[in-house]
């Protein structure tokens, strides 16, 4: 196992890097940097002063060997927007998207396994086909077009819950609930087919003859051995939310790095852009190999070498 996560690692490396080349000149082709960051009506000599500033004077590969020499010694650039390091902001607005990610996965699990263990004991049932439509419905349906809805009805008409901001439960739970609709529905189906599968199987019968009781059965045999997928789905929804849900951080001014990335993108302010997308990628992989490792925990057939 300890092999299997020092390769892992060395792999990640290698991906960093082409992530960080890749970043590199997607920026810089999105136009002048130094005009970017100025108003339309900049003088000559501002936009001179700003691209000495930004070293983007020099030629591209000049600027590369820079930025690449800057990472190394773990030097993200300063932000053109804020002047304070780049990877300083971005870490500074984890927080609270992980706070907003956690939560919005832990309340999606407490719906969602229940809702699909109950559809798929009694598939074709009333409680099957409620929860196949609930599902649709929070696919189907956009973010933020509830979360709209939510400030309409929840915080203008009837002043319960706050419209925007980042503080104590009250500012959490709109988005909470905005976010969590799309994870429930796709959580839910998920659940119900792994349950499906697994339900027929015959170590469950001979469970049920040795006289486990039927929540020992379904708990420690059925929806531990339906683990796998749900926990692969699981797994993709903490990287979309830990990502950073940009629509609904914008809508909810709520201070993470989905709403630091629409900023930046907005100010034009690439050092912020580029540390994001590398915390993020950084992220990413420290979620996909805890999920990797939960795999061998879950199932002891699955061995890493």
């Amino acid at each position: 196992m300890g092999r299997y996560v020092l390769r892992r690692l060395l792999q990640s490396i290698f991906v960093l890097i082409g992530l960080a080349v890749v970043v590199f000149f997607v920026t810089h082709l999105i136009g002048d940097a130094a005009r970017l960051a100025l108003p339309i009506d900049a003088s000559e000599e501002e936009y001179l002063r700003m691209r000495e500033r930004l070293g983007v004077d020099d030629p591209l590969i000049v600027q590369f060997l820079r930025y690449a020499g800057d990472l190394v010694r773990g030097d993200f650039g300063t932000s053109i927007w804020q002047n304070v390091p780049a990877m300083g902001l971005v870490t500074r607005r984890f927080p609270p998207t992980a706070i907003l990610a956690f939560s919005t996965l832990a309340f999606s699990l407490a719906v969602s396994i229940p809702a699909g263990v109950a559809a798929a004991l009694r598939p074709g049932s009333a409680i099957d086909r409620v929860a196949i439509t609930v599902s649709i419905f929070g696919l189907s349906v956009p973010t933020f077009w509830i979360g709209l809805m939510m400030i309409t009805f929840l915080a203008v008409n009837v002043s319960w819950l706050k419209t925007s901001g980042y503080g104590g439960f009250s500012y959490l739970i709109m988005p909470m609930l905005a976010i969590s609709t799309q994870s429930i529905g796709r959580l839910t189906q998920v659940v119900r087919t792994a349950m499906l599968d697994v339900l027929p199987a015959q170590y469950l019968t001979t469970a049920r003859s040795k006289g486990l009781g039927n929540r020992i059965v379904l708990g420690r045999h059925a929806l531990r051995n339906a683990m796998l997928p749900i926990l692969t789905i699981t797994g993709d929804q903490v990287i979309g939310l830990l990502n950073g849900t940009v629509v609904i951080e914008v809508i909810f001014a709520w201070p993470g790095i989905g709403k630091l990335m629409y900023d930046a993108i907005v100010r034009r302010d690439f050092p912020v852009i580029q540390a994001s997308v590398l915390f993020i990628a950084i992220v990413v992989i420290f979620v996909n190999l805890i999920i990797d490792l939960l795999y061998a925990w879950m199932d002891p057939r699955i061995r890493y070498y």
